[in-house]
C-alpha cells in the first residue's frame, strides 16, 4: 500500500514506468524482457506519441490514442511487455496473461482481448515497427559484468541484482531516466556504481573506471559524473 501511495505521487511518465516494472515483476518476466519493453515504451513509443499528439490535436482518429488517459498508456505498457514476451521468450504468453493482469491493475477502464490486439498494431505504427532491442543498456550491462569477471576475481562480487535495481530507480526521475539515451555509457556507469556499492571497501582495489573506458571507448570523465549522479540518485532513495 505504501508503495502504491509513492508512486501515485510520481509524475504520469514515471507512474507508467513504475506501472511497466511492477507488471514484469507480477509477471515474472526475465530481464531481458522487461528492459526490452522499457526501452519501447519509454524511448519510442511515449515520446512519439507526445509529439504527434501535438502535431495532429484533434486529428488523432484512433480512440486509444485520443483522448490519451493514463488507463489506455497502461494498455500500452502491458502491451509493449507482450510485445517483448515474443521476441525473447520461446513459449509466448498469450495475450489473456496480460488481460487478466489488466482486469486487477488498471482502474479506470476495462479492455477486451481485441483492444490489446488493437493496441499492439497502433503502437507498432506509432514506433514504424521499429522495435529497436540492439542497444539496450541492460545488454550492455550483461556483456560488460561478464567481461569483468573474466579479467577480475572481484568481478564475482559485482551483484548482478543490485544493477538491475539501479537501472529500474533511474527510471523514477525524469532527467535520470534520460540516460537511457546513451545506453553504452548508462551500462558502463551501473557498472562502476555497483562495484563500488556491493563490493566490501577493503577489496575496491582493481582500477574499474579506466578499464571500462578501455573497453567501451566511452568517456572517463563522463563515466565519473554519471556514477557520482546514480551513487546521489541511490543514497537520496535508500533515506
Amino acid at each position: 500500500m505504501q508503495r502504491e501511495f509513492a508512486a501515485a505521487a510520481l509524475p504520469l511518465r514515471a507512474r507508467l514506468l513504475h506501472f511497466l516494472i511492477e507488471s514484469a515483476q507480477q509477471l515474472q518476466l526475465a530481464p531481458i524482457v522487461k528492459y526490452t519493453a522499457l526501452s519501447l515504451f519509454a524511448h519510442r513509443f511515449y515520446p512519439r506519441c507526445l509529439s504527434r499528439l501535438e502535431e495532429r490535436a484533434n486529428d488523432v482518429a484512433n480512440w486509444l490514442l485520443y483522448p490519451l488517459r493514463e488507463s489506455n498508456l497502461q494498455l500500452f505498457a502491458l502491451v509493449s511487455l507482450w510485445i517483448s514476451t515474443k521476441i525473447h521468450t520461446s513459449l509466448h504468453l498469450s495475450v489473456k496473461i496480460f488481460k487478466s493482469l489488466g482486469d486487477s491493475i488498471i482502474k479506470e477502464q476495462h479492455y477486451t482481448v481485441r483492444d490489446y490486439l488493437e493496441a499492439e498494431v497502433v503502437l507498432m505504427q506509432e514506433v514504424n515497427f521499429e522495435i529497436g532491442i540492439n542497444n539496450i543498456a541492460f545488454v550492455h550491462f550483461e556483456e560488460l559484468l561478464l567481461q569483468f569477471k573474466g579479467v577480475a576475481k572481484v568481478g564475482e562480487l559485482v551483484n548482478f541484482e543490485a544493477g538491475m535495481d539501479i537501472m529500474d530507480l533511474l527510471y523514477e526521475k525524469e532527467e535520470t531516466s534520460m540516460l537511457y539515451t546513451n545506453p553504452r555509457s548508462l551500462a558502463a556507469s551501473v557498472l562502476v556504481a555497483s562495484y563500488i556499492i556491493t563490493v566490501p571497501k577493503q577489496m575496491l582495489e582493481f582500477p574499474v573506471l579506466p578499464w571500462v573506458k578501455f573497453v567501451t571507448g566511452c568517456d572517463e570523465e563522463f563515466i565519473l559524473d554519471t556514477v557520482t549522479g546514480i551513487l546521489k540518485h541511490v543514497f537520496d532513495s535508500s533515506r
